[in-house]
C-alpha cells in the first residue's frame, strides 16, 4: 500500500514537472536563448525565458518543496531557476544545499539560489565557511554570493558574523577566476555598506588588498575603496547611523 502511494505521488509530481516545463517552453524565445551568452550564461540546456516571466510563473504556483526538488533534477536552466523561487527555506536541509551547490554551473543559478532561497535557511552561515574552501569556480562563488545576500537580507545577523567572513574574503582575493573574484568583491562591498563599524573594518581590508603584490587582490581592493569612498555610500552609512540612534 505504501509503495503504491509512493508511486502515485511520484507520478503526480512528474505530471506537475511536465506542466511547468510546457509553460516555460511557451514563455521561451530563440532570441532570449541566443542572448544568454552576452551575460555569460550557458544556453546548452536552456529554453530562453526572461527572469521576470519565470518569477511570475513561480509566484502563481506558490511554494512547493517537493516540486522544487523535482524541477532541479531536470537540469534545465529555467526549471532550476523556478525551483529556487518555489522552494521553502524552512524545509531546505544542509544536504540539499550541498547537492545543489555541486550542480552549480553558472553565475545566474548561483546568485538566484543564494538570493532567493539559501540565505533564508538556518544553515546559510555554516555553508559560507564550508563552500569558501571549494575548488570549483561556481561552488566557491556561492560562498561569497551567500555572504553578500546575507548582508542584504539578514537583519538579525551580528557584526561578528560578518567580521568572521573578512578573513575568508582576504584568503580568496587572489583567486583570478572571473566569477570567484566578482563574488568576493560583491561580498566585501556589501559588508562595508552594512554599518559604520563594518565599514571601517572593510576599508582596512580593502587597503591591504590594494597594496598587495597580487594583481587580482590589488584590483579588488582598489575597486572596493572607490565604492567605500563614494558619496553614495557615505550618505547611506550616515542615514543608517542616524536611524539606529
Amino acid at each position: 500500500m505504501k509503495e503504491a502511494r509512493t508511486k502515485k505521488k511520484r507520478a503526480s509530481l512528474d505530471v506537475q514537472v511536465g506542466t511547468v516545463i510546457t509553460k516555460l517552453k511557451k514563455l521561451s524565445s530563440k532570441s532570449a536563448r541566443d542572448g544568454m551568452a552576452r551575460y555569460g550564461l550557458p544556453s546548452d540546456n536552456a529554453l530562453g525565458v526572461p527572469v521576470g516571466k519565470m518569477q511570475k510563473l513561480a509566484k502563481a504556483m506558490g511554494r512547493d518543496h517537493e516540486l522544487a526538488a523535482a524541477l532541479w533534477e531536470t537540469g534545465i536552466y529555467e526549471a532550476r531557476m523556478v525551483a529556487a523561487f518555489l522552494d521553502e527555506p524552512a524545509l531546505v536541509t544542509p544536504a540539499q544545499m550541498d547537492r545543489w551547490c555541486r550542480d552549480f554551473d553558472n553565475w545566474g543559478i548561483v546568485d538566484t539560489v543564494c538570493f532567493k532561497l539559501f540565505d533564508q535557511t538556518p544553515h546559510a552561515w555554516k555553508k559560507v565557511v564550508q563552500w569558501s574552501k571549494k575548488r570549483d569556480e561556481f561552488q566557491k562563488r556561492a560562498a561569497f554570493a551567500l555572504v553578500a545576500c546575507l548582508g542584504v537580507h539578514d537583519r538579525k545577523a551580528t557584526d561578528e558574523q560578518f567580521l568572521a567572513c573578512l578573513p575568508l574574503i582576504e584568503e580568496a582575493a587572489t583567486d583570478e577566476r572571473n566569477f570567484v573574484k566578482k563574488g568576493v568583491s560583491w561580498a566585501l562591498r556589501v559588508i562595508g555598506r552594512r554599518n559604520a563599524g563594518l565599514h571601517q573594518s572593510s576599508v582596512e581590508l580593502a587597503e591591504r588588498l590594494a597594496a598587495s603584490t597580487n594583481a587580482t587582490a590589488r584590483s579588488l581592493g582598489k575597486e572596493a575603496l572607490r565604492e567605500f569612498k563614494s558619496s553614495v555610500v557615505t550618505r547611506q552609512l550616515k542615514r543608517r547611523q542616524q536611524g539606529s540612534k
